[in-house]
């Protein structure tokens, strides 16, 4: 069977597959965007504070992402809630960074012109700190959801959600004239689901940050 064909008998269970992945990464990418720039704002003013959530999330990324789920089942079991553990931790250390990056970069003078007219810290952060630190945030975003889009496929392991589970079928039928199939359109369709996912992020970019800042 060629791979055309393969794709034309198991289209329904392709595209439920990748319904499936890009929701658990579009659920995991917001509560890590949720969770990394909360930690940015809390941390950014501090040089240690920042260093520490920095560090604290880089060392996430050396668990192998076999190994953290794998580590996840034992405490809350198979399927979605390892899932969505380990793509939550595994994406937030770009989003932090880039946070207190883009917090650090805000110009004092307008923080100071901010306040000088009587706005509040709260005012200050949501009116002028962070619209201005918006641009490295999104790109930490993008950075994140790449990775989230391989990371996912793992998730097969724990009978989670997504194209991994075709993936893992082929893996595990090798010599089978549909194996190579299998793994060959799980893998497309975990690269099709990213580039759409870039796009989109590249359209918020367009409509949610100003033109002289793009620039």
């Amino acid at each position: 069977m060629s791979f055309w064909e393969y794709l034309g008998n198991r289209h329904q269970t392709l595209l439920t597959d990748a319904y499936q992945h890009a929701s658990a990464v579009f659920q995991c990418m917001v509560a890590a965007t949720l969770i990394g720039v909360v930690t940015g704002v809390v941390t950014y003013r501090s040089e240690w504070a920042g260093n520490l959530a920095t560090t604290a999330t880089a060392t996430v990324l050396t668990i192998p992402s076999l190994a953290m789920i794998g580590l996840l089942i034992p405490v809350v079991g198979l399927g979605v809630p390892p899932t969505v553990i380990s793509l939550t931790l595994y994406g937030l250390l770009p989003i932090v960074r880039n946070s207190i990056v883009g917090l650090r970069g805000v110009d004092p003078m307008l923080v100071d012109a901010a306040r000088g007219i009587g706005m509040s810290r709260a005012a200050r952060l949501l009116r002028v700190e962070l619209p201005l630190a918006w641009p490295p945030i999104l790109t930490g975003i993008r950075v994140s959801t790449q990775m989230l889009m391989g990371i996912a496929a793992i998730a097969a392991y724990a009978s989670g959600p997504g194209l991994g589970n075709e993936i893992f079928r082929g893996l595990a039928s090798l010599g089978s004239k549909n194996a190579l199939n299998q793994v060959l359109a799980g893998t497309v369709g975990i690269i099709i689901l990213a580039l759409l996912f870039d796009a989109a992020y590249v359209l918020i970019g367009r409509l949610t940050i100003p033109r002289g800042i793009r620039g």
